[in-house]
């Protein structure tokens, strides 16, 4: 005879915000400081973009596109920013020193659950 069990499992604080992040971005070759505003990723977004850019070859060898997935999440979460939408042109024209600022607030692809959270945050410009 199947008993029925109550749940005390909460699982709406586990359900991503939607408020916005107000980030600072630094260039640090220039001491330069911007905010942008930036939306939660849920898991599965996440998850889709780095499928996205993980290809096999035909050997079983996978190759991960940093680059494209970087582009990608930016486009995706920034909503607010000095210089409006974030495109594809925009990210194209921007130069190293930006786009390594940029890359800062980037959620990591690939989480090694054995990195400490301090290291995790510090890796996400959090």
């Amino acid at each position: 005879m199947a008993s029925e069990v109550k749940s005390t499992f909460d699982f709406q604080k586990y359900v991503i915000s939607t408020d916005l992040l107000n980030k600072t971005v630094k260039i640090e070759e220039t001491g330069e400081e911007f905010k942008v505003k930036v939306k939660n990723l849920s898991w599965s977004r996440k998850n889709q973009i780095v499928a996205k850019y993980v290809k096999w070859s035909t050997d079983g060898i996978s190759s991960f596109n940093t680059e494209g997935y970087m582009r990608e999440i930016l486009k995706e979460i920034i909503v607010d920013a000095p210089w409006g939408k974030t495109t594809e042109t925009f990210l194209i024209s921007i130069d190293g020193r930006l786009g390594s600022a940029l890359e800062k607030i980037v959620p990591i692809a690939f989480e090694d659950s054995t990195i400490p959270e301090d290291k995790k945050k510090e890796s996400n410009g959090t």
